[in-house]
Parts: C-alpha cells; structure tokens; sequence
C-alpha cells in the first residue's frame, strides 16, 4: 500500500487523472510517509447515507486528529485524488469520469416599449342553447337542485354509506328517501339552528320542530348521518388527502360544468371551507372572513357561479407546473376544464396570488385572455415609474408598458396606493374619468381609470360574491368525520349555483335565497317524510303547509291523477303539496 500511495503523489508529466479509494488506506499509506515532502489535492465525496441529519454547527477542533476519530462513514467514503501521474495505472485505484459542469440556462430578456396593447384575440358571439333550455322547461326551485344532486348522485351515496356500514357490521339499508330527508335537515340548519342538533327532536315547546320530527327519527338521522360515505374504504389513493370525497368531488364538478352558464368573463380565486379539527391539510389565512379551514381554488361566472372546485393540498401531495407556481397551476386546469365545452375567447380574472407575466403568456398561447393585479417581482423587470415617484404625482397617474413579442401589458396605476395589473388582452384606452372617494377631504373625486383597471373591478368579484351567499345561510350541522364540514360546503355551493340558475331562467317570479332554500328544505322534508312508522302525523303536515303560501309550484306529471279539488283527471301536481291539481284549480285549492 506504501508503494501505491507513492505511485499516486509522486507520478508526475502527463494529464491528470482522476481516481476513487477509500479514505483510510489514503490516511494509513500517508502516515507511512510522513517524511515525503509532495501535496495532492483529496476531495471527500458524500456517504452513501448522505440524506441524514446535518447541522450548521462545527465539528470540533481538527487539529492532531487521526483518521481512527474520524465517523466510519467518511472513512468508508470514496477519495478523488487529482495527481499528474506518468501513465502508469494503479490497479487498487479506480479510474472516475470527470464530471462536467452544466452551463447556466439564460432565459431571453423580454423588450418592453411605451405603447398600447393590440390583441388578436376574437370577439365573444357565441350563444348558450343549454340556459335556453332551462328557461323552457321553467324548473323549480327543487329541480334546480336536483340538476347538482341528481338521481346518480343521491344512489351513489346511498350505495358507499351503506358498503361503509357493512364494512363496520352494520346492516344501515339507507335509501334515497332517508338520504333526502338529511340533506334537507341540513338545508334548513342554515336558517334554523339550535345549540344541539337534538334540540329539533325534543318536545319542549320552545324548541321542538314538528317538520323535522315528523320527517325521520332522531336516533335513525344520527345513525346516517354517523355514516355517511363517499368512496370505498379498500380503494383509497394515498397521495390524496381528500381521497374519501373525491369521488363527490368528481362528480360535483361535471355537474357543475355541465349546467354552467356559457359566459365571456370568469373570475378565480380562493375560498375558504370552515374547519377547527386537527386534519393536517387545514390552512389560516388571515385576510379571509373564514381564518381557519382547508383552502379551495374555485372558478366562478363574474355573477357568483361556481364552475370549478379543487380542495388545496398544498405543494407536497399537488405538484405545479415547471415554469408556474402552484396557484397558477391551478389558473391553468380551470381553463382546461372551461375548455372542454369549446375552445372559446374566454376573460379569466383574478389577483396578485396567482398573476404572472409567465402565466399571462400560458394563456394567450391557449387562446384565453386574462387580467389581474401583479406583485412586482413577477413583471419580468418591467421599467415602470418607481412606485415612490408615483405616489408623489396626482392621484389617476400611471405608467405602462408592453411587451413586444407576446403583446402582454403591465400598468402601474395611482389610487389609494399604487397597484400593478397585467393583461393580455386589454389596454389602457380608453381612458375614463371615475369617482373615488379622498380619505383627507371627505369627499369624492374624479379621477383617471385606465380601461383595464375599469374592467377588472367590475368582473373579478365572482368567487366573493360566491362565499357571500354561502355565509349566509351555511349548514351549521357538523359530524365527527373531518370531511362533514366539507360536505356541507358542498351542499351550499350547489345550492347557491341553482340560485343563480333561478335569477337567470325566471325572470318573472324570482325569489331571494333564503326563500329558495327554505322552498327546497321543505319540499324535501315533507315529501319524503316516512309515514309508515307509527306516531306519525302526514295528514297535520299536509293541512298545515297547504294553506302557508310558501314554495307552492305547479309541475307536469307522467302519470293523470284525481285533482284535489275538482275530482277530475289531471296531469299537473302541486310539487310541494305533492297532489294532483290543474291550474285553474291551483289557486283556490291553496286559499280554501
């Protein structure tokens, strides 16, 4: 070993070669040397375990160290020697490629010019034969609903909670009747809440609700509800934290996107789904009337549509794209799913989370416009006004600048502060004169607007106007389950989005929301109330909703019946009372 380790220093006069042993037969052969006066330069490489723990802390002294104090993993480790050698190859030492360093990737420098903004993108004229259809078929409250939680959907459930509670020994036989009288107990504990959900069954008269009494059995709605389920135990993905919802999540989101109203401009954002539990994917976020929860990207209409939902994981379990961060990741598989009905010009909103000029090429290269805020570090060093002279200058100043090969704008804008918004597909004309209220004068001014500015504060308000409805009457009736609270955004989305289908296809006989959703709370407690237990009172729940003037819709039948009133065949039923009455026997069977 002596005279390999002389081999290796001394060997001089030709290219250097680079060569692996282990450090202790270099220490130990150089120990039998000390008197040899040659250096040569050693590089440790990392153990084989070099995914350990590490710590920023120094060794300890490495002075009159021996190579028996040193860890056995780096006295095990390979050694580089680099030595100009004669040639001469060591047979204990084994020859290593050298390694070649990767040039640095230079991204080219975007050229930005003093101009406006000149789009190629079409013009909006495309129709939406589907709302059309809607508005023919005059639907009501509850058959707005059900286009979300259809018959499929209601089954589905019905079939995992009952595999669910076979799977604990417990025979459930849940059936779609059950299953509709917990959704409306649900519905109604947005408008109607106690301390203890109990409190519905109790026969205090201060708190005893007959319309959820009479409809199931506590301890029946306690069991279903225990159990409640959405996907099968045995088939879950790991690397999905809400594996045991995706299944609705799925489901929810084609039905979402199958009735959505077919709209130029669309708004993204986040929303918040209240959670207190201990489920590691809940988030705070400080800036939302709802702190505490899981996150949810959602894609609305600018009226407050949910189009899209996706529960945010986080970077571990969901990962971006390359060139884009996790929120723009989610900008581009909301367009994606918008692009499955057709390949259209698309206004995608939203704010400074998700904006970048990177992303803003994305989508024009889809052929998707969009606009939103920018943080600054995200414009590519585009040579705006500092934002320091800005704000000296009189409130309505800005400055701008367009990127010449992929026609994207950035445009600084003084208001209350100083904000950045990016587009591409609006500029800044035409410039508009519009009144913000002077927190020194009290008073309001006119000041200038740029045409993007104007367009983005009107259209990116769809996912708050969203989470406005949903707050207002939320479930408040939560479970065990870490998923419960989750179910319930669910249900209140879907009933927010049958809202808005009604404003759009009735316009004649609108109601408010809180109307609509006592309608379907209702229609769905009465009408599958069970009837056959004993104790139950069906003929006091008919006579007293008969006569209450709320949610009563004339619909169409398959089947004649007897009218309630004249007695004589009839194809149309009242859909709350539930019977048989023509329509010019509608009124006066309500009244008498």
């Amino acid at each position: 070993m002596a005279s390999t380790s002389r081999d290796v220093i001394a060997g001089r006069g030709i290219h250097s070669k680079v060569k692996s042993a282990k450090l202790l037969e270099v220490l130990n052969a150089m120990e039998e040397e000390e008197s040899n006066s040659n250096r040569e330069e050693i590089f440790i490489a990392p153990p084989d375990n070099a995914a350990g723990e590490f710590t920023d802390e120094d060794s300890g002294d490495e002075d009159n160290q021996r190579g028996a104090h040193l860890p056995g993993s780096v006295l095990h480790a390979s050694v580089l020697c680099e030595d100009s050698g004669t040639g001469e190859d060591n047979d204990d030492l084994e020859l290593q490629p050298a390694k070649k360093r990767q040039k640095a990737v230079v991204k080219p420098q975007r050229i930005w010019t003093k101009r406006d903004i000149r789009p190629d993108f079409g013009s909006w004229t495309a129709s939406d034969p589907h709302i059309e259809d809607l508005k023919s078929q005059e639907l009501s409250p509850v058959g707005l609903f059900e286009l979300f939680f259809d018959e499929g959907t209601i089954n589905f459930i019905v079939n995992e909670t009952n595999r669910y509670a076979w799977q604990k020994n417990v025979n459930l036989s849940l059936t779609a009747q059950e299953l509709k009288c917990v959704l409306g107990i649900l519905i109604l504990s947005g408008y109607i809440s106690y301390p203890r959900r109990r409190m519905f069954w109790e026969t205090s008269p201060d708190s005893h609700h007959h319309l959820v009494a009479d409809a199931i059995r506590r301890d029946r709605f306690e069991l279903i509800f225990s159990y409640l389920h959405f996907a099968d135990n045995n088939e879950l993905d790991a690397g999905d934290r809400f594996a045991k919802v995706r299944p609705l999540i799925i489901r929810m989101n084609c039905n979402f996107q199958k009735h959505a109203p077919l709209e130029e401009f669309y708004s993204f954002g986040e929303s918040m789904c209240e959670y207190f539990g201990y489920r590691g994917s809940k988030q705070l976020h400080r800036g939302k009337p709802v702190r505490l929860g899981y996150k949810i990207w959602c894609g609305t209409t600018s009226r407050g549509y949910l189009v899209w939902f996706e529960p945010s994981q986080g970077t571990l379990f969901t990962k971006p794209d390359r060139s884009l961060d996790l929120g723009g990741s989610m900008v581009i598989k909301f367009v994606d799913a918008l692009q499955e009905r057709g390949f259209l010009p698309y206004h995608i909103f939203f704010d400074k989370v998700f904006t970048s000029v990177k992303l803003m090429s994305i989508l024009r290269k889809k052929g998707v416009k969009a606009t939103g805020t920018v943080r600054e570090y995200r414009t590519e060093r585009c040579p705006l006004k500092d934002p320091k002279e800005l704000r000296k200058m009189k409130r309505g100043s800005f400055d701008y600048k367009v990127d010449e090969s992929e026609e994207i704008i950035v445009c600084r804008w003084h208001d209350s502060s100083v904000v950045n918004i990016c587009s591409n597909a609006v500029g800044i004309e035409p410039v508009r004169l519009t009144s913000r209220h002077s927190g020194a004068t009290k008073t309001r001014t006119q000041v200038h607007q740029p045409s993007l500015v104007k367009l983005y504060q009107e259209k990116v308000g769809g996912v708050g106007r969203m989470d406005q409805n949903i707050a207002r009457y939320k479930v408040k009736i939560r479970g065990m389950k870490w998923y419960s609270s989750f179910i319930g955004y669910v249900i209140d989305a879907a009933l927010n989005n049958a809202w808005q289908l009604h404003r759009i296809c009735c316009q004649d006989a609108q109601v408010d929301l809180l109307a609509f959703r006592r309608y379907v709370a209702c229609v769905y407690l009465e009408s599958n109330a069970d009837t056959t237990s004993q104790g139950r009172r069906s003929r006091r729940l008919e006579t007293e909703s008969r006569f209450d003037m709320v949610g009563h819709w004339i619909i169409h039948q398959d089947k004649r019946t007897r009218c309630a009133l004249c007695h004589s065949q009839t194809n149309t039923r009242c859909e709350k009372c539930q019977k048989g009455v023509h329509a010019k026997c509608f009124r006066e069977y309500h009244i008498r």
